[in-house]
Protein backbone atom coordinates (compact mmCIF):
# COMPACT_ATOMS: atom_id res chain seq x y z
CA UNK A 1 0.00 0.00 0.00
CA UNK A 2 0.96 3.64 -0.65
CA UNK A 3 0.77 6.45 1.61
CA UNK A 4 2.44 10.13 1.61
CA UNK A 5 2.13 12.22 4.39
CA UNK A 6 3.95 14.67 5.65
CA UNK A 7 6.86 14.54 7.52
CA UNK A 8 9.28 16.32 9.93
CA UNK A 9 12.60 17.16 8.62
CA UNK A 10 14.55 14.90 10.77
CA UNK A 11 12.85 11.78 9.52
CA UNK A 12 13.85 12.21 6.03
CA UNK A 13 17.95 13.08 6.77
CA UNK A 14 18.60 9.60 6.50
CA UNK A 15 17.16 9.12 2.77
CA UNK A 16 18.43 12.20 2.01
CA UNK A 17 21.82 11.31 3.05
CA UNK A 18 21.79 7.65 1.50
CA UNK A 19 20.91 8.74 -1.99
CA UNK A 20 21.89 12.12 -2.67
CA UNK A 21 25.51 12.19 -1.15
CA UNK A 22 26.45 8.98 0.84
CA UNK A 23 29.83 10.39 0.63
CA UNK A 24 29.63 13.59 2.79
CA UNK A 25 28.45 13.98 6.15
CA UNK A 26 24.72 13.88 7.13
CA UNK A 27 25.01 17.48 8.17
CA UNK A 28 25.75 18.07 4.38
CA UNK A 29 22.16 16.90 3.61
CA UNK A 30 20.55 19.67 5.53
CA UNK A 31 19.47 22.49 4.83
CA UNK A 32 19.42 25.81 6.54
CA UNK A 33 15.57 26.20 6.16
CA UNK A 34 14.17 22.63 6.71
CA UNK A 35 12.59 24.16 9.76
CA UNK A 36 10.33 26.19 7.62
CA UNK A 37 10.05 23.84 4.92
CA UNK A 38 6.96 21.69 3.85
CA UNK A 39 8.01 17.88 3.84
CA UNK A 40 6.49 14.66 1.98
CA UNK A 41 7.22 10.81 2.44
CA UNK A 42 6.30 8.24 0.40
CA UNK A 43 5.62 4.99 2.54
CA UNK A 44 5.55 1.79 0.57
CA UNK A 45 3.94 -0.70 3.07
CA UNK A 46 4.26 1.40 6.47
CA UNK A 47 8.06 2.01 5.03
CA UNK A 48 9.46 5.34 4.14
CA UNK A 49 10.95 5.04 0.80
CA UNK A 50 10.77 8.42 -0.88
CA UNK A 51 10.91 12.46 0.37
CA UNK A 52 10.86 15.60 -0.91
CA UNK A 53 11.03 19.14 0.48
CA UNK A 54 8.95 21.82 -0.24
CA UNK A 55 10.05 25.77 0.41
CA UNK A 56 7.64 28.52 -0.53
CA UNK A 57 9.32 31.90 -1.86
CA UNK A 58 6.68 34.69 -2.61
CA UNK A 59 4.29 32.95 -5.67
CA UNK A 60 7.18 30.07 -6.48
CA UNK A 61 7.79 27.00 -4.37
CA UNK A 62 11.35 25.75 -4.75
CA UNK A 63 11.81 21.80 -4.04
CA UNK A 64 14.85 20.31 -2.88
CA UNK A 65 16.46 16.95 -1.59
CA UNK A 66 13.89 14.84 -3.68
CA UNK A 67 15.51 11.32 -3.36
CA UNK A 68 14.24 7.62 -3.46
CA UNK A 69 15.92 4.71 -2.13
CA UNK A 70 18.04 3.02 -4.72
CA UNK A 71 15.82 -0.27 -4.12
CA UNK A 72 12.87 1.46 -5.08
CA UNK A 73 13.74 3.44 -8.35
CA UNK A 74 12.06 2.49 -11.11
CA UNK A 75 9.10 1.66 -9.91
CA UNK A 76 6.77 5.07 -10.41
CA UNK A 77 7.19 6.18 -6.43
CA UNK A 78 9.27 9.09 -7.08
CA UNK A 79 6.69 10.00 -10.25
CA UNK A 80 3.93 9.39 -7.73
CA UNK A 81 5.68 11.69 -4.98
CA UNK A 82 6.68 14.79 -7.48
CA UNK A 83 3.03 14.28 -9.08
CA UNK A 84 1.61 14.92 -5.20
CA UNK A 85 4.09 17.55 -4.45
CA UNK A 86 2.90 19.61 -7.53
CA UNK A 87 -0.51 19.29 -6.81
CA UNK A 88 0.07 20.30 -3.18
CA UNK A 89 1.70 23.36 -5.11
CA UNK A 90 -0.81 24.68 -6.73
CA UNK A 91 -3.67 23.87 -4.00
CA UNK A 92 -1.45 26.69 -2.31
CA UNK A 93 -1.38 28.97 -4.44
CA UNK A 94 1.68 28.90 -5.84
CA UNK A 95 2.40 29.54 -9.69
CA UNK A 96 5.72 28.40 -10.51
CA UNK A 97 7.45 25.31 -9.31
CA UNK A 98 11.38 25.23 -9.52
CA UNK A 99 14.57 23.34 -8.41
CA UNK A 100 18.25 22.43 -8.70
CA UNK A 101 18.29 19.27 -10.81
CA UNK A 102 20.60 16.54 -11.60
CA UNK A 103 21.83 16.85 -14.79
CA UNK A 104 21.60 13.01 -15.21
CA UNK A 105 17.51 13.30 -13.74
CA UNK A 106 16.47 15.95 -16.77
CA UNK A 107 14.76 13.43 -18.36
CA UNK A 108 12.45 12.36 -15.85
CA UNK A 109 11.67 15.74 -14.53
CA UNK A 110 10.86 16.89 -18.36
CA UNK A 111 8.34 13.96 -18.38
CA UNK A 112 6.10 16.48 -15.66
CA UNK A 113 6.72 19.62 -17.90
CA UNK A 114 10.12 21.02 -16.09
CA UNK A 115 12.34 22.90 -18.71
CA UNK A 116 16.09 24.44 -17.68
CA UNK A 117 16.59 27.85 -17.39
CA UNK A 118 20.16 27.53 -16.89
CA UNK A 119 23.45 26.67 -18.40
CA UNK A 120 24.75 23.81 -16.40
CA UNK A 121 26.91 24.33 -12.94
CA UNK A 122 28.27 21.98 -10.53
CA UNK A 123 28.06 21.17 -6.53
CA UNK A 124 30.90 19.30 -5.35
CA UNK A 125 31.64 17.30 -8.56
CA UNK A 126 27.63 16.57 -9.97
CA UNK A 127 26.26 18.67 -12.94
CA UNK A 128 23.02 20.50 -12.24
CA UNK A 129 20.72 23.09 -14.02
CA UNK A 130 17.79 25.12 -12.81
CA UNK A 131 14.66 23.42 -13.93
CA UNK A 132 11.10 25.16 -13.38
CA UNK A 133 7.72 24.00 -14.79
CA UNK A 134 4.37 27.18 -14.58
CA UNK A 135 1.73 25.60 -12.08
Amino acid sequence: MIEIQKVNADDLLEIRHMVLWPDMPIEFVKVPEDESGTHFGLYLDGTLVSVISLFGEGENIRFRKFATLPGFQGKGLGSKLLQHAIAYAQTQGYTRMWCDARADALGFYERFQFKKFSEPFFKEHISYYKIERML
